[in-house]
């Protein structure tokens, strides 16, 4: 519920503090004093109106979910938005975007505008329906549903994208093959580029290691003075021989090495060389290259397959498409049943309203996550489009207490006059349903009726003066004198007194 409302700097309010109980709270006052300014502010707070206020702010307490958007729990919830050059918003003192806050409050929030016409689309009154539905096994039964119509769809979409590229096979394919020639006719090998890079660094400088090995063998025609020398003064010579063959090893080795370098062809390493460059380039790596070819092999053979994987495919499609209908049927079944008893409810209330009955009617439609279901809303066999803003107000409130005594919802339920162009009978209606409403929802309501003035559990009134408006929160004479109003305008008679105690007294 919203336990406090805070508006600062907002139109002709300069500044509105004001606390809430749970139940019916009401406004009223004289046209253009400032009540749908009020439901605006409170609206923009959730996320569903611009933010018009310099500053504005609430308390609630709801189950939000806030650990996704990452906002530290607190018992109750303080959302606080502030407009300068930009408004921002902000949760438990912690930045939030408005989409994030309308998520949020979603699941707990319900606007009926006066030209909300979403109210009944079908996939509102489907669910509707389905809590109506009177079978513990049914939940699984639409989770069943769900789970096959997202199969479905993703194999229908697999199987679309096979039959596109089964179009474009042909060209797709010469392409494949025209990609792996280019790499498989080099026959590039792991660590062959790193070895032919050795080889040419090795091959420029081929000459100079010739001549300096030529050189360095120039000190073995001094060995023989050397021992000689050694053994005269005496000294150990078996260092200098060990040497003397170490530097044998390492320049005959290096000679036989050059030996190889004889027999290699220069052009043709460079053109080698030439070749794993190229795969470098476009791939990258020659590892990479090797990785390409056997991707555009193994996507080539799955092309030349496609007609096997196709038909295995559609099979699969046709296969979960039978389980779906059946599924559909099972659950528009369920539905029938439901509606029967859904309307009952419903035209119950509908004839304290002083309304025609109602029907729903389930015409097959494309089939969805929810079924093959569309759900019809009738009045009296009259078109939606005929039907005056009063009647539609009473129908949508026929529908809410319905579904609110199958399944009591808890939250907020914000209105809009919802009790306008409609008589003392029709508005008395209207107020004990909006009252029977208020068990579950913390409802606020505009209204210029005084029906559901006297019924209200907070009665607040809007007055303008001077081009500065004013919200007060009224007492039990207070509440009267404004009924009292209501009823006969500015001069009050007795009579609109005498009135306004009655209604009060049959609220208590």
């Amino acid at each position: 519920m919203v336990e406090r409302l805070l508006v600062r700097e907002y139109l002709s309010f300069d500044e509105v503090i004001l606390e809430f109980r749970p139940g019916l709270v009401v406004f009223t006052g004289p046209s253009g004093a400032g009540k749908s300014i009020l439901i605006d502010a409170l609206l923009a707070l959730f996320g569903l109106r611009p933010q018009q206020a310099r500053l504005s702010e609430m308390v609630v307490s709801l189950g939000l979910e806030l650990e996704r958007y990452g906002i530290q729990e607190q018992e109750a919830q303080i959302v606080r938005a502030v407009k300068k050059e930009k408004v921002r918003y902000f949760l438990n003192d912690q930045s939030i975007s408005k989409k994030a806050l309308r998520t949020l409050f979603e699941p707990y929030v319900r606007y009926l505008g006066q030209k909300d016409l979403s109210f009944f689309e079908s996939a509102n009154i489907l669910l509707m329906l389905d809590d109506f539905v009177q079978d513990s096994q049914y939940p699984q039964l639409l989770q069943e549903l769900q789970k096959s119509f997202k199969q479905w769809t993703a194999k229908t979409k697999e199987l679309k994208e096979l039959e596109e590229k089964e179009k474009k096979s042909q060209e797709l394919k010469e392409f494949l093959e025209f990609e792996i020639h280019k790499i498989a006719s080099v026959e590039p090998k792991k660590g062959e580029y790193e070895e032919l890079m050795q080889i040419k660094k090795e091959l420029s400088k081929k000459e100079k290691i010739a001549q300096s090995i030529a050189e360095a063998e120039m000190i073995f025609e001094y060995e023989g003075a050397v021992s000689r020398a050694l053994e005269t003064i005496g000294a150990n010579g078996e260092f200098f021989e060990s040497a003397m063959n170490e530097l044998r090893e390492i320049l005959g080795s290096e000679k036989d090495r050059l030996e190889e370098l004889d027999g290699i062809d220069v052009k043709e390493v460079l053109d080698r060389l030439e070749q794993l460059s190229a795969l470098k380039r476009r791939y990258g790596s020659i590892e990479k290259a090797l990785e390409e070819l056997e991707r555009k092999r193994a996507e080539l053979a799955r092309l030349e397959n496609l007609s096997f994987e196709k038909k295995a495919i559609r099979k699969d499609v046709e296969k979960l498409a039978q389980k779906l209908e059946e599924l559909a049927r099972k659950v528009s079944k369920k539905r029938q049943e439901a509606a029967k008893i859904f309307e009952q409810k419903i035209n119950g209330y509908l004839a304290q309203l002083r309304l025609p009955m109602a029907s729903i009617e389930l015409k097959p439609d494309k089939l969805t996550a929810q079924g093959w279901d569309k759900a019809v809303v009738h009045l009296g066999g009259v078109a939606f489009k005929k039907i005056s803003s009063g009647e539609y107000n009473r129908l949508r409130l026929a529908f809410l207490v319905s579904w609110s005594e199958v399944k009591a919802k808890r939250g907020i339920l914000i209105l809009d006059e919802i009790d306008a162009n409609i008589s003392g009978e029709e508005s008395m209606a209207v107020a004990k349903i909006l009252q029977k409403l208020a068990k579950n929802y913390q409802v606020f309501a505009i209204s210029h009726q005084a029906q559901l003035a006297s019924r209200a559990d907070q009665h607040f009134l809007v007055t303008k003066e001077k081009n500065l408006s004013r919200v007060e929160e009224l007492g039990y004479n207070k509440r009267e004198e404004e009924i009292a109003r209501i009823i006969s305008g500015e001069t009050i008679a007795q009579e609109a007194r005498d009135f306004a105690k009655k209604l009060l007294k049959e609220k208590s």
